[in-house]
């Protein structure tokens, strides 16, 4: 059946939103138009979305950025699969539908909670660095940085993809549902066709330039010169394929044999911008199971992603120090985000000093996170004013090595989704190929990431190395924060993000809008976002958070508005279910 998401309901789901505005964003313009709904539910689940009310279950639940990649796994689930047959069908899926964000090419992060044994665990299937890098991979030869697109687009920015293997790991550990199952809807859908939806394809009228380079990758997305106009009918034949191939041999067909020769001939072959990956690079590709990263916070333990990912550590620095804070005022108090903003400020000073792939670097991570060191650095909050700088802590470690603060670049792209199922195990996955649209290069259906632009471009700085350099094998530094909150040893919230460094204050302020502001998850993924990094506090254009403009400014912070486009998905776990999806993008929570 199909139905559309049009006339008198998005007119009504329009108004009552308008009357939230004070509390909630308005979705972008391109999900305002008329969109596809593959289904009743899922009409039912936008509408809701739009009218900022969650989505209520009792069974199970997912909540993922494509109506067409939260109806596979909702079926998963309604065939009696576990969770992480749902996220590979959802994955499957995102790669087809919402390809400039993740997919095949690119990588992931997994945090997992298995109820039969009450365990938590996160997996890694970030890329790597290949094998023939070196820390100046992203230099000129004057050794200075190049330009960031001049790196990104073509096969020098192209690390070795992990989500196949990822998808594979989960299954095998945790699924119930045959392999080849999964990955049916999404074969069947890229044969039959799917209409371009309003995101992907001002997204693609965007970067026609760049899309333009590659001559597979523009006729795919620019079929006669033209980018592809939401509602276009679009069919992938070679991702079905590709998909094909790995139904039946497993992710080992895409690690080995024809695949990765393509994937290895389409990087080396990249006009004006060859990179350097290999066959060896691709067989030798392993998942890695990390140690978890937990912060206590209003007696709840925030865990996620340790390193190469940041996202647990400066997001458990962001809350650890506000734990002692009172932050109920709300979202609209200046004073609770002077603290949010300079909570964070301090914890990406310590991100650009201390974190990368721990596999390569001796990363301090308990003592980032240790509640002494969290408690002395919270005492810098104390004052009334913005601090006029931020500089990287001491925190206890067993080594004598020092860095230099990294200079890289993060751009906002990548997915993310929550999955819920009837046995009450979790999956909270934030997948990427980094820019949008990666590296621009296609290959046998999808497209290759840009993750090594992730790396700093400086190798040392002032004669010190940069933690966060390239090296061979090499896993870049991310912000991907894929979290699950735990009570008493069990999950009440999954939680996640899209965008860049961004990544971090948006889960950030997500979870206090639900501790704190007594926020229902839709709420808490809805509310305006205030987000500060570096110094600067960026503050979401066209909501009430501009309303802090000039309270803040008059705390010594240097203020800008500017679209913040988060793609927040969160699932609250108790006697039954609540799903929320962000607003700012075409996603829904939909369950049983």
């Amino acid at each position: 059946m199909r139905i559309f998401l049009t006339g008198l309901t998005l007119l009504a789901a329009t108004a009552v939103h308008a009357q939230q505005a004070a509390d909630a964003v308005a979705p972008e313009a391109a999900t305002q138009g008329a969109f596809e709904a593959i289904s009743p539910d899922v009409a039912a689940a936008l509408a809701a979305k739009f009218a900022g009310t969650p989505v209520q279950a009792q069974d199970w639940m997912v909540a993922a950025a494509n109506p067409w990649a939260v109806q596979a796994g909702a079926d998963a689930l309604a065939s009696g699969g576990s969770a992480a047959d749902a996220l590979v069908a959802v994955q499957a899926m995102l790669g087809l539908v919402e390809p400039q964000s993740s997919g095949l090419g690119g990588g992931a992060f997994l945090v997992y909670y298995d109820a039969a044994s009450g365990t938590l665990t996160t997996l890694d299937g970030r890329e790597t660095a290949p094998l023939a890098a070196t820390p100046r991979l992203f230099q000129d030869g004057e050794g200075e940085p190049l330009g960031f697109f001049d790196a990104v687009v073509g096969g020098l920015s192209v690390g070795t993809p992990g989500t196949p293997a990822l998808m594979e790991d989960a299954h095998i550990r945790w699924g119930k549902l045959p392999w080849r199952d999964l990955l049916a809807p999404a074969i069947e859908r890229a044969e039959a066709g799917f209409e371009v939806s309003p995101r992907l394809a001002g997204l693609i009228e965007a970067d026609a330039e760049r899309l333009g380079r590659f001559p597979a990758t523009a006729a795919y997305f620019m079929p006669g010169g033209t980018p592809l106009a939401a509602g276009d009918l679009l069919t992938n034949q070679p991702y079905a394929d590709t998909l094909s191939m790995i139904a039946e041999q497993g992710a080992n067909a895409f690690y080995t044999g024809d695949i990765a020769s393509d994937i290895v001939a389409t990087v080396r072959g990249a006009e004006g911008n060859p990179g350097v990956l290999s066959t060896v690079d691709l067989s030798i590709y392993t998942v890695k199971e990390r140690a978890p990263v937990c912060v206590l916070y209003r007696a709840h333990n925030v865990c996620g992603m340790g390193p190469p990912s940041s996202g647990a550590l400066t997001l458990g620095q962001i809350l650890g120090k506000l734990d002692n804070y009172d932050l109920s005022a709300g979202p609209n108090d200046p004073e609770v985000r002077r603290l949010i903003g300079d909570a964070s400020r301090l914890a990406f000073a310590d991100r650009g000093r201390y974190m990368a792939d721990s596999d390569f670097v001796p990363v301090p991570t308990k003592g980032l996170v240790a509640p002494d060191y969290l408690a002395e650095r919270a005492k810098l909050l104390a004052g009334d004013d913005a601090l006029p700088e931020v500089a990287p802590g001491t925190p206890a470690f067993d080594h004598a090595l020092i860095w230099a603060d990294d200079q890289s670049i993060e751009l906002p792209s990548t997915s993310h989704f929550v999955i819920v199922d009837a046995q009450g195990n979790v999956a909270s996955m934030t997948t990427t190929i980094e820019n949008g649209f990666g590296s621009r290069l296609m290959v046998r259906g999808f497209l290759l990431n840009n993750e090594l632009t992730d790396f700093s471009f400086r190798s040392h700085v002032d004669g010190v190395p940069v933690a966060n350099r390239v090296e061979p094998g090499k896993r870049p530094r991310s912000s991907m924060a894929p979290s699950i909150v735990m009570k008493d040893g069990a999950p009440v919230l999954a939680i996640g993000s899209p965008g860049g460094s961004r990544i971090i204050g948006y889960v950030a302020q997500s979870i206090i809008a639900y501790l704190d502001w007594g926020m229902d998850v839709q709420q808490a993924v809805s509310v305006p976002h205030a987000v500060n990094r570096f110094g600067t506090y960026d503050v979401e254009e066209g909501t009430s958070a501009e309303g802090l403009t000039e309270a803040l400014t008059a705390m010594g912070f240097e203020v800008g508005s500017r679209a913040l486009t988060s793609g927040l998905h969160a699932i609250s776990i108790g006697d039954s279910l609540t799903g929320g999806a962000d607003p700012r993008r075409e996603g829904i929570a939909l369950g049983k």
